[in-house]
């Protein structure tokens, strides 16, 4: 008897890190899905004079790509993001993310700039109004600035096709 409460208490414990190690780690539920976009206006990153805005994200499907140079999976991802700015199926707006303004307007220069903007977040307070676990995250946003989709971790072709892919087609009734 006296052994059977350890045992059930072990059981649901092995329950537990079972049903946690099943999940996909990039899943992590957003509380913005299916609501608007955060409020927020910052310097862009290359001009200080214009600014980036929630505003901007909206009209059309549109990608919102937290990122910084001090970030490993940012650059396994850049290369991708290239790729999905050559191929111009939606924007992709940038937020760089506690970072050093001219070390990213260096890393955009040396491997290329696939954002039509990047609003500059030097102490991450608007990563921490979108709810940013760390970087690299991206966020599709509807036309309407509504955030349908979070995906956290480096941006690859197959998450593309099958997570954002479909999710845009939707949208827009075509994609590429």
């Amino acid at each position: 008897m006296r052994f059977i409460l350890p045992v059930a208490i072990f059981t649901v414990l092995v329950g537990f890190f079972w049903i946690g190690l099943s999940k996909d780690p990039s899943e992590v539920p957003s509380p913005f899905i299916g609501k608007p976009a955060p409020t927020f206006s910052l310097s862009e990153l290359k001009n200080p004079e214009l600014t980036v805005s929630n505003l901007d994200l909206k009209g059309k499907p549109t990608l919102f790509n937290v990122w910084a140079t001090w970030c490993v999976g940012c650059r396994q991802e850049h290369e991708m993001l290239m790729q999905l700015a050559a191929m111009d199926v939606v924007p992709i707006y940038g937020l760089n993310y506690r970072d050093d303004r001219e070390d990213a307007k260096r890393w955009l220069k040396g491997l290329g700039d696939p954002y039509v903007a990047v609003g500059y977040d030097p102490d991450g307070a608007a990563g921490l109004d979108w709810g940013v676990y760390g970087a690299p995250e991206t966020f599709l946003v509807d036309p309407a600035g509504v955030v349908v989709y979070k995906h956290l971790g480096p941006m690859t072709m197959s998450v593309w096709r099958e997570q954002f892919m479909p999710r845009i087609q939707s949208m827009s009734g075509s994609g590429s």
